[in-house]
């Protein structure tokens, strides 16, 4: 009887939970229509272009040795995490004649094994700038061409993020809303909470929209702004 118990309780537990919803927030829309890639792809990386994947997208510049740290925290805690998953991978937009520099960095980064999901594109300057300001950001690139910030781009070329990102506390005394609309590599804290908590309610919004459950509940930039209105 007691090894019965022990055997049915979590079966039964299980049962009962089985039906529930998981409700969650979707990760807002917070920019639409960023500049694709694929015009700066040759034949063998056209599958690696923004549309149709979950990617997570750098600056790393001129020289991109110098973003190694930035680069390291990006692999060790978004990278890893979520390598393998269906459509993700991190885009890194180089300049072109940095081979040498992007050489040398990915020689950090491929340490112990090549690195399937992460992909390094060239690009002149002109084609940086385009693709840079068709993201919604709070500062712009540096001198490089360089930033420490990343973003998430979904598979409808939608930029992803918060567009309140207050704390608890910030909400309860009636702060000013303000978003979140990339996230910084230097800032490891950042990283593990945010970030990877978002690109993984990004995943299950995706997982669901596959099994035909997903009640979109994402909200866009110019929602807010029409709440802000009224």
């Amino acid at each position: 009887m007691i090894l019965g118990l022990l055997f049915f309780l979590p079966v039964i537990f299980l049962i009962m939970l089985y039906p529930s919803t998981h409700n969650y927030n979707s990760l807002e829309i917070v920019n639409e229509n960023v500049k694709d890639i694929s015009d700066l792809l040759s034949e063998d990386q056209s599958d690696i272009d923004f549309k149709d994947n979950i990617t997570v997208l750098t600056f790393l510049g001129k020289d991109p040795m110098k973003k190694a740290i930035s680069a390291l925290n990006l692999k060790e805690l978004i990278y890893d995490k979520f390598m393998g998953f269906k459509r993700f991978q991190i885009v890194a937009i180089v300049t072109e004649g940095s081979e040498e520099s992007t050489e040398a960095l990915k020689k950090e980064l491929y340490q112990y094994e090549a690195l399937k999901y992460w992909h390094f594109v060239s690009a002149n300057a002109s084609e940086i700038d385009e693709i840079y300001n068709s993201l919604l950001t709070k500062s712009g690139l540096a001198s490089d061409l360089a930033t420490e910030e990343v973003f998430i781009i979904d598979q409808e070329l939608n930029q992803r993020g918060r567009l309140d990102d207050r704390e608890d506390n910030e909400k309860a005394k009636n702060l000013t809303a303000y978003g979140l609309y990339s996230y910084n590599c230097i800032e490891v804290a950042e990283l593990k909470n945010k970030m990877s908590e978002d690109i993984r309610i990004l995943f299950t919004e995706y997982r669901q929209k596959r099994k035909g459950k997903y009640d979109s509940t994402a909200r866009r930039a110019e929602d807010l702004k029409g709440d802000e209105k009224n």
